[in-house]
């Protein structure tokens, strides 16, 4: 009997979102908070959520607030949403410690970019995630993202790594979209765009999804953006990304998109305070204007803005 392998956008799903990480002013991770933004993204077209990456502010997160916010999100969505798990560090034996961890919390995939810092070689930076991969035993989204980690993957690495059963995915936050264009040609990798500011054009190029920061608001938006784009509508799914560019701008230009995406969350309703932990610091007044300013020109209906209730976006 012949079996047809799952495909990439069931493994990882298509509009993902890098989930902020609510906490309580104290720095606590807020579980309720947690819960009230997996209802808001879920009911606003998102399909995945990566849990524990950088907007999640994994830096600063322990490894038992991350099984839970794993396992928080895996219960809360009751398989409505995937959970890509970020299991990325600079130490190998460290993120083989978290894979397994991941997986036993119940993520349905993992995270794993080049280790940051260290800077190893390309047979260094293939090595560490292939080993990583194999400890958690789950499918795997390389994280491409050298203004993060400091060295970038190669198009021969991203080709080699594409070789191995678990690999299956790149979330591209390089910007390269020859190079994009040309392992997406060479492989069966898929690609997400990790920049939210090219997501049309990364989907336009082939890309299969999103994990977006400012999809935490936004979510909505960039699902019928998808839709637009895989129907050949691009009319439309450039005038919704016309419609983003001022929100997109204030979320990812201002400061960090872990800071803004919460701020934005808060001015919407979704979370009660937009606190983040050390080193990052909230949002300034200056940069709080900005993003009311922003947030005016996305369409939101002032009237949904109350803590808790999820906002549907047109």
């Amino acid at each position: 009997m012949t079996t047809t392998a799952p495909s990439s956008s069931s493994i990882f799903g298509t509009n993902l979102v890098a989930m902020a990480t609510p906490m309580h002013s104290s720095g606590e991770v807020d579980r309720n908070g947690v819960d009230h933004l997996l209802t808001h993204l879920a009911s606003n077209g998102c399909d995945g959520v990566v849990v524990a990456g950088t907007t999640g502010e994994a830096p600063t997160l322990t490894s038992h607030e991350i099984s839970a916010l794993i396992t928080s999100a895996r219960a809360h969505s009751n398989h409505a949403l995937r959970v890509i798990a970020g299991v990325g560090t600079n130490d190998t034996a460290a993120g083989t410690d978290m894979a397994r961890s991941a997986a036993a919390a119940g993520a349905d995939a993992l995270l794993i970019s080049a280790p940051h810092y260290s800077r190893p070689t390309q047979a260094g930076i293939a090595t560490h995630i292939v080993d990583i991969a194999e400890a958690g035993g789950l499918p795997v989204m390389v994280y491409d993202v050298p203004a993060r980690t400091g060295v970038a993957i190669e198009q021969a690495t991203l080709i080699e790594l594409s070789r191995h059963p678990a690999i299956g995915a790149v979330k591209d936050a390089k910007g390269d979209l020859y190079e994009a264009m040309t392992v997406m040609a060479s492989t069966d990798l898929a690609y997400y765009c990790g920049i939210d500011e090219l997501a049309l054009p990364y989907l336009c190029c082939g890309a299969t999804g999103l994990v977006s920061v400012t999809g935490n608001v936004v979510a909505a938006r960039y699902a019928r953006m998808i839709d637009a784009v895989r129907t050949g509508d691009l009319d439309l799914a450039n005038a919704i990304q016309r419609s983003l560019l001022p929100l997109t701008d204030a979320v990812m230009r201002t400061t960090q998109g872990a800071i803004m995406a919460k701020a934005a969350l808060v001015r919407i309703g979704v979370l009660p305070n937009a606190a983040v932990r050390r080193p990052l610091l909230e949002s300034s007044a200056t940069e709080l204007r900005r993003l009311d300013e922003a947030l005016c020109g996305t369409g939101i209906d002032q009237e949904s803005r109350s803590v808790g209730v999820p906002v549907r976006l047109a």
